[in-house]
């Protein structure tokens, strides 16, 4: 119901925006066009390696070492996997819920996406030359620690 509401409410603001100025409307619907082709190998590319790399994880791995019953320690993998790893938001969500799919805890999959997102093991360097040493170590490690947080607090939402 909500993905309805919002290609309603997507489609309403392009009549819209149409209706206000043709020209600026034709000019942003050819740039996100661009855009999206743009993205579009990379995009393609990645979901093709998640599937193959999905192919050969099987549920009894997947349960065995991020399941619920891994607990903290589950967590903890799940936690240093999401901190190295550099992948886009839009790649790591469908992935989560293939793994949550395959017998994966909810909690270990929201530490494992909320590392992904706010730590940056892999672009700490880059970040050190714009921000700085003390800057990035602190950010990161309050980022790693937030994360469990965030995965209790889900947990104990969601029920887990």
């Amino acid at each position: 119901m909500f993905t309805i509401f919002t290609y309603i409410l997507a489609f309403t603001a392009l009549v819209y925006s149409f209706a206000k100025d043709k020209q600026k409307t034709i000019i942003a619907l050819h740039k996100a066009l661009r855009a999206f082709l743009g993205l579009l190998p990379d995009f393609a590319a990645i979901l093709a390696l998640v599937g193959v790399l999905l192919t050969f994880i099987s549920p009894q791995f997947v349960v065995r070492f991020v399941g619920a019953q891994t607990g903290f320690l589950g967590m903890l993998l799940s936690s240093w996997v999401g901190s190295i790893t550099l992948i886009p938001g839009f790649i790591a969500f469908p992935l989560v819920k293939s793994l949550l799919d395959r017998g994966a805890g909810i909690m270990q999959m929201a530490v494992f996406v909320s590392t992904l997102m706010m730590v940056g093991f892999v672009t700490a360097p880059l970040e050190i030359r714009f921000l700085g040493k003390k800057e990035t170590i602190l950010r990161n490690v309050l980022s790693y620690f937030y994360s469990f947080i965030v995965a209790l607090i889900i947990g104990w939402v969601v029920g887990s």
